[in-house]
């Protein structure tokens, strides 16, 4: 599957990783969630993660959260739009988020 895609363009799809109180949880259950590029397709992450980390994903999860209002001074915008990825690894295949020093 990973032979589909250009390795080069992969690299890009992956921004970082997530961290937070409820991704955190998730790893308990072998998944990991990652900022990805908005217009990237389920077989395209799935592609880059298996590509980038050597590992054999399961099942993917993609949602768009809304945008939030932000505001500088008198000046009212929004934060960037941006894609999140729950990607579940199959048993026995880890990603290692937080290397030891």
């Amino acid at each position: 599957m990973v032979s589909d895609f250009n390795p080069r363009n992969l690299a890009d799809l992956i921004r970082r990783p997530i961290i937070t109180e409820k991704a955190t949880r998730l790893l308990e259950d072998n998944q990991y969630t990652f900022e990805v590029a908005p217009k990237a397709s389920k077989p395209e992450i799935k592609a880059a993660v298996e590509y980038l980390f050597d590992v054999k994903v399961v099942g993917i999860n993609t949602l768009m959260p809304p945008r939030k209002s932000r505001r500088v001074g008198k000046f009212a915008g929004h934060k960037p739009q941006y894609k999140r990825a729950i990607v579940t690894l199959a048993a026995g295949d880890s990603i290692t988020l937080f290397p030891e020093v």
